[in-house]
């Protein structure tokens, strides 16, 4: 019996160990070679095979790069405007489809996390016969009066990185309230029935109780709508391709024309994609020292 047992420990070891094995190797083939070999060709130049050593030098283009420093600018404006709308907008929406008197709950739920499951590409071709000159948008506005003449939502600067930002809002807030939602029904109800005896209002029980409950869940979420929007690509693409002149696009879009738009320079390309990880490396750093605790 206990040759058996010792055995059966053993054949399940293995087992376990071939499940560890076969993961391990897809993640280092898939994931960290393409880093590895993405930071090497960064300190390359030239196309195809032809490439050669040159250092630091495409390190050092970044800070003289005039369209980079454009794409960091957009970037980190779409960054700072659209994570927290869609943050607070997603903790509003969660505490609303957490309200036990709702009804036609699963009907809400569905039709705020419907834009996540649709395509990137469809979406944002809608978005862009939306908000065009003779769209949508701009004829409802004009009949209720509060326009006089169609905005210019994707040729006019400023109007087209709202375009965007409205975009992303509407696609990515509902991936964010599944976690909120998620998080809030697993909060014993009777630390708000308690609250409410001692006197709490409804915004004192959400500022006191909801927001530091659900503290690790907007640390998640805001970390990963960053790395989302540092990594943003297909709005952009779809609806402004990056204009007007420059003005709407974003790092990733960058990269995307310094690889297959513009002279092939995927050593440049690469740089341009290390300078993502760093900002996303920075602002990960900040929020988790924002949201740290002060005893840690």
């Amino acid at each position: 019996m206990a040759k058996f047992n010792r055995n059966l420990r053993v054949k399940n070891t293995v087992i376990g160990w071939s499940f560890i094995t076969i993961a391990a190797v897809m993640i280092c083939l898939f994931y960290f070679y393409p880093m590895i070999q993405a930071l090497i060709l960064s300190f390359q130049s030239g196309t195809g095979t032809n490439l050669k050593f040159i250092g630091l030098d495409n390190y050092a283009r970044l800070l003289n790069d005039p369209t980079f420093l454009t794409t960091v600018k957009n970037t980190v404006i779409y960054l700072i405007i659209q994570v927290p709308i869609m943050i607070i907008l997603a903790l509003f929406l969660s505490v609303m489809l957490n309200n036990k008197t709702l009804k036609l709950k699963g009907f809400f739920r569905t039709a705020i996390f419907l834009p996540c499951v649709t395509s990137l590409v469809a979406y944002s071709v809608i978005f862009k016969y939306l908000f065009g000159q003779d769209g949508i948008i701009n004829i409802m506005l004009m009949k209720l009066s509060l326009i006089s003449e169609p905005i210019q939502w994707l040729t006019d600067p400023f109007w087209a990185k709202v375009t965007i930002i409205i975009a992303i809002t509407w696609r990515w807030t509902g991936y964010n309230v599944i976690f909120y939602l998620s998080a809030l029904q697993n909060i014993d109800h009777s630390i708000y029935e308690a609250a409410k005896i001692d006197g709490a209002s409804s915004i004192q029980q959400f500022f006191k109780i909801t927001i530091p409950m659900l503290k690790p869940i907007i640390l998640f979420t805001s970390i990963t709508s960053t790395i989302g929007t540092l990594q943003l690509f297909d709005e952009v693409m779809n609806i402004t391709q990056g204009g007007p002149g420059n003005a709407t696009m974003t790092i990733s879009q960058y990269i995307y024309n310094l690889s297959f738009k513009y002279t092939p320079d995927f050593g440049y390309a690469a740089t341009v994609s290390y300078a993502i990880v760093v900002m996303i490396v920075f602002f990960s750093i900040i929020q988790f020292r924002v949201a740290g605790d002060k005893n840690d």
